[in-house]
């Protein structure tokens, strides 16, 4: 309990003396980084939260390095003024990692734009963290691989590791803990250390390469990432199938996890997204709970694992599954997907999302998203609802206008119902968007006394509580 105790009681303190540590920091700064350091308004709009509801909270000061001696200096300074420092890669997350609570200073990594080693035979990469998901891939077009982490957003891979993404392939290829084998890694008084490397397996010491990915930039700036690929698969084929309800759905997709069905992607949509896809993508589905999968591997392994889904539709809905090898067909449906989100802002225009997600056991996942659909509709919310379900995790979108503060604050007791819901089933307060501001409320009702001891590292790692501070731990 004491790390936490006096974390919490640094925040209250940092108040009391963050603005001249801060300007302290920018002076020195901008002498060494010129016009690489900006203190524009509109500049450090942009590298605050901006995706969702979190209010944005602008740095002082935005650098933008290029090395990773860079990043070092920048810490060693930040780390010698007590001013507090944040990664930003693209802005995409969902909550506030890179809005700066008590100011400070914003690292740029996007100039860490470089895949710098490619290793066909042994299907690994090495790449800086600016690299961008739909950047690598196209970079990897000719070589037979690809990185299979796709977590809607053109995220960046450094941003990725830091908030342990998943997405849509989660359930074949894992998540970001399953594909990265090391990193490079600033500390907060500026030591560069390595961790993990290329072997696939390793028995030396502390896995520290886990204990950062997924640490949302609280420990250590990531400036250099070493991926495992996978092949490109031989076919990829997509379909879709209309359920009655949402238990049939959910009983589809459990019954596909227990049987081993080897799907890459399987994704639901409520009636409510479905109906939103429709207006926004121009398609013509049923206004029904839908599926939406995919599979991997030879034409012979893809059509005998549709043939054994669409068993299990058949059990659970009258409706046929439609599936098909054709590229563009299959682009056509995961575009919509992908615009799920702009797709469900498009239900109330001028709207205000407060995107929030859980995870579950797969066992759990029908009750948790009926109980969940009945709270939305007990209490008048326009909510669509949509998931990577293959692994139990969902996402919901309650909308509301700026203005509206009653729906707002319903919104508010609907998340903190949604979050008790899932830990309560074994679940987790977030499967992908990870803590950051919006989440912290929740951590310790999830990892209890855990909490106390992801402090005593924070505390040991970064004594002044420089980096991205007021995240995890509220």
């Amino acid at each position: 309990m004491l790390a936490h105790h006096l974390l919490n009681n640094f925040f209250r303190a940092i108040n009391l003396f963050e603005q001249q540590n801060i300007n302290q920091a920018i002076s020195i700064l901008k002498q060494l980084f010129g016009d690489f350091l900006s203190t524009s308004a509109s500049v450090r709009e942009q590298h605050a939260h901006t995706t969702t509801w979190i209010a944005n909270q602008p740095p002082d000061a935005v650098v933008f390095a290029k090395t990773t001696d860079e990043v070092s200096s920048i810490l060693k300074i930040c780390h010698d003024c007590g001013c507090p420092a944040i990664a930003f890669g693209t802005g995409s997350s969902l909550e506030g990692h890179v809005n700066a609570p008590f100011g400070g200073i914003s690292i740029d990594m996007s100039h860490f734009d470089k895949v710098l080693a490619v290793h066909q035979a042994d299907l690994d990469v090495v790449v800086q963290p600016g690299v961008t998901r739909e950047g690598l891939n196209q970079h990897l077009r000719d070589s037979g691989l690809f990185f299979p982490i796709d977590p809607g957003a053109n995220a960046s891979i450094g941003g990725m590791a830091a908030t342990r993404a998943s997405g849509t392939n989660a359930v074949r290829y894992g998540t970001m803990k399953d594909n990265v084998l090391g990193l490079e890694v600033v500390l907060a008084d500026g030591r560069v250390i390595k961790t993990g490397g290329r072997s696939r397996k390793s028995a030396a010491g502390y896995d520290l390469t886990r204990l950062f990915i997924g640490s949302e930039g609280t420990l250590g700036i990531i400036t250099e990432l070493t991926l495992r690929l996978h092949g490109i698969p031989e076919m990829i084929a997509g379909g879709i199938c209309s359920f009655p309800t949402i238990r049939n759905a959910c009983d589809a997709v459990i019954k596909t996890i227990q049987l081993a069905i080897p799907v890459a992607r399987i994704e639901m949509l409520d009636p409510l997204q479905v109906r939103a896809c429709n207006a926004y993508s121009k398609l013509d589905l049923p206004e029904e709970p839908l599926l939406l999968v995919e599979f991997h591997g030879s034409p012979n392994a893809v059509h005998d694992n549709a043939t054994r889904f669409a068993e299990i539709c058949a059990d659970y809905s009258p409706r046929p599954f439609s599936w098909s090898s054709d590229a563009d067909k299959r682009q056509k449906l995961w575009k919509a997907r992908h615009d799920a989100l702009w797709a469900g802002y498009a239900l109330l225009p001028g709207g205000t999302g407060f995107a929030t997600d859980v995870c579950v056991p797969i066992s759990r996942l029908a009750e948790c998203v009926e109980d969940t659909i009945a709270d939305i509709t007990a209490h008048d919310l326009t909510a669509p609802i949509l998931g990577h379900v293959g692994d139990g995790n969902f996402h919901v979108l309650p909308l509301a206008m700026p203005d509206d503060t009653e729906m707002q604050a319903k919104i508010g007791a609907f998340s903190s119902r949604l979050t008790e819901r899932a830990i309560a089933l074994g679940g987790t307060c977030t499967g992908e968007h990870g803590i950051g501001q919006g989440k912290s409320t929740y951590l310790r009702a999830e990892m209890g006394g855990s909490v106390d001891v992801m402090a005593d590292i924070k505390a040991t790692l970064d004594p002044k509580h420089i980096l991205n501070p007021g995240k995890l731990f509220g």
